[in-house]
């Protein structure tokens, strides 16, 4: 049996993303995108916090880091998530500039010239690089980057 003959459809469950700060990673992913605590511990060697939206686990924070993320080491590129619609898009950029995020662009970028996907690119208080993207309605705007998809070389 080859690896294209398996059937079980997989997705993502969780993302678990380590942190310096819980309480300020908290605070920004609740402020960004609405998650709330569904669990969370304090004990001194073993701070995390599982984010949920409504019923589902959404993210989880390990407070288990020091230093700022480093995109050019192997592991994590970015995170990406997905809302329904140019306005939810716009919104939540107006939640990350509140929240303090440092954006990677100027506004939310099509994902590639010509595209009507694209986003928002930015980076939350770490320094993990993050997207919130729609499927429809950047097809008018310019990529920020040629030849090669706006969420690819941040």
């Amino acid at each position: 049996m080859s690896s294209n003959d398996h059937q079980t459809a997989f997705t993502t469950g969780h993302v678990g993303i380590n942190v310096t700060d819980l309480d300020r990673a908290v605070r920004f992913c609740e402020r960004v995108f609405g998650f709330s605590v569904g669990g969370r511990s304090d004990e001194a060697s073993r701070r995390f916090a599982f984010l949920k939206y409504g019923d589902a686990l959404a993210l989880t924070l390990w407070q288990q880091s020091d230093g700022r993320f480093d995109g050019r080491r192997r592991g994590l590129h970015h995170l990406s998530f997905r809302v329904p619609t140019l306005a939810d898009v716009r919104d939540a950029e107006a939640r990350v500039r509140d929240a303090g995020g440092r954006f990677l662009y100027e506004g939310a970028v099509p994902h590639g010239e010509g595209a009507s996907s694209g986003g928002i690119f930015f980076e939350d208080p770490d320094g993990t690089r993050l997207e919130i993207f729609t499927s429809d309605g950047l097809q008018q705007a310019h990529a920020p980057t040629s030849g090669a998809p706006s969420c690819g070389f941040l």
